[in-house]
């Protein structure tokens, strides 16, 4: 099949994707059909179907990218051995990472209801690994005398809920820099932590 004229795989495959990305972000999964994210992408409507195979494909691609990147970033980290530390720079990078993508993140928790069972369970299982340093982080503080936690595990859902919750209300025109956000993030979860003062960086 010839390609749609003016269309480079290369170039109207991601226009076509971010498009997608924004379109869901502002309307939600359910009311935004496939046709405007190939028009907003620079191509046709049936220009789309030549990169992903329907709108469930979409949305799960979408949202697979976004852990993916999430992991590749946070794995990028060197490795630190004071759990402290750990917990302080995760807030940071948490923060950091989700202030610069509120679309991919958006579409990353509130659209979990619109996948097929299948690729729920497959993003899931990404969240989870994601979740997995955090707790990882706790446990080894706990391990250490740092943190005064007796469930983890709770920790760990309560800390992501918050951190990422960030991207509901920050704008870079708002009174509190990124860097202050961060700062002052960073120091709830270590209160929530219970890190002991004399811990605390």
């Amino acid at each position: 099949m010839a390609r749609t004229h003016g269309s480079h795989s290369g170039i109207t495959g991601p226009r076509i994707r971010a498009a997608a990305l924004h379109l869901i972000a502002r309307h939600g999964f359910e009311a935004v059909p496939l046709w405007p994210a190939a028009v907003e992408g620079g191509g046709q409507a049936g220009a789309l179907y030549r990169y992903t195979p329907d709108k469930q494909a979409l949305l799960a691609d979408l949202m697979q990218a976004h852990m993916d990147d999430l992991h590749a970033a946070l794995s990028a980290l060197p490795p630190l051995p004071d759990p402290v530390a750990a917990l302080d720079r995760f807030a940071r990078f948490h923060v950091g990472f989700h202030l610069d993508r509120p679309d991919a993140v958006f579409v990353a928790y509130m659209e979990l209801r619109s996948l097929t069972p299948a690729n729920f369970a497959r993003i899931e299982a990404a969240r989870r690994s994601y979740e997995d340093a955090l707790e990882g982080i706790l446990a080894r503080g706990v391990a250490a005398g740092a943190f005064a936690l007796s469930h983890p595990r709770m920790a760990t859902r309560a800390i992501i809920a918050m951190l990422t919750g960030v991207t509901q209300w920050f704008r870079d025109d708002g009174p509190m820099s990124r860097a202050q956000v961060a700062d002052l993030y960073a120091a709830m979860v270590l209160r929530l932590a219970a890190a002991t003062p004399s811990a605390r960086p």
